[in-house]
């Protein structure tokens, strides 16, 4: 397994067979310390592999999972990948959040605080032809707190061994949210075969598709937002291009 010193939320590094990951900020501290209560609870419900942390002085460590993040794509693996999304949404929230899962009120500030933001920063820099649907998007993806959901699911995060998934990564993000977030990146922009994969083990409602469609629309919008928030030119030229791209 590859080690990318390069997260945002955390600094990694290996020591043996071991994992280690501090935080690069304040605020993500809580939420390591939060992943060291989650994942050992949470690990034995699910089928397919997951850290499973304990406390360091720096933050967290743990055994190292072996794969390379997810290339290619096939219906075996997407498969795969509905019927763990398929365990982890059933899980139950309130058992979730007893074992450290994000706070659903504190995510619905987070959101409301990002949504404002994004009205403010964000429409003015689209063109008028496409500010209408920018609002519509921004109004659509309020509101659904119904599971337990990793909440940054994407190729980075899903690692490959011989054509098997050995693990999923990186849960500094988990809360009570919309299952629908979880699937946006799979059903929209994975590796060809991973949607049909999915679709097969996991099921996915019409309401479903479309709140998955508009997560993966507002992706753009949370990469603009950074560059515009930190003074990021490369984040604000991809995150534009992206927001226009997928209105």
């Amino acid at each position: 397994m590859k080690i990318n010193d390069n997260g945002w939320s955390s600094r990694a590094w290996l020591e043996g067979d071991w994992l280690h990951r501090a935080p690069r900020r304040d605020d993500v501290r809580p939420r390591l310390l939060a992943e060291a209560q989650l994942l050992p609870w949470l690990a034995p419900q699910l089928p397919l592999p997951v850290p499973v942390p304990e406390l360091t002085a720096d933050g967290v460590r743990h055994r190292v999972l072996i794969g390379e993040p997810l290339e290619a794509g096939s219906t075996a693996l997407g498969r795969e990948l509905g019927s763990f999304l398929k365990a982890l949404h059933a899980v139950d929230p309130a058992d979730a959040l007893a074992h450290g899962a994000g706070d659903p009120e504190a995510g619905a500030a987070d959101k409301r605080r990002f949504l404002a933001e994004a009205r403010d920063w964000i429409l003015p820099l689209l063109p008028e032809s496409g500010r209408a649907a920018g609002v519509e998007l921004l109004d659509r993806v309020e509101g659904v707190r119904s599971a337990l959901i990793h909440a940054d699911l994407g190729s980075d995060h899903l690692l490959v061994h011989d054509g098997r998934l050995t693990g999923i990564i990186d849960w500094t993000d988990s809360e009570i949210g919309d299952p629908a977030l979880d699937l946006s990146w799979l059903l929209n922009d994975a590796p060809e075969g991973i949607a049909e994969g999915v679709a097969q083990t996991y099921e996915v409602t019409p309401d479903l598709r479309r709140r998955a469609l508009d997560w993966h629309r507002l992706a753009p919008w949370f990469t603009l937002h950074r560059g515009l928030l930190l003074d990021l030119q490369d984040d604000r030229d991809v995150g534009l291009a992206g927001v226009l791209a997928r209105l």
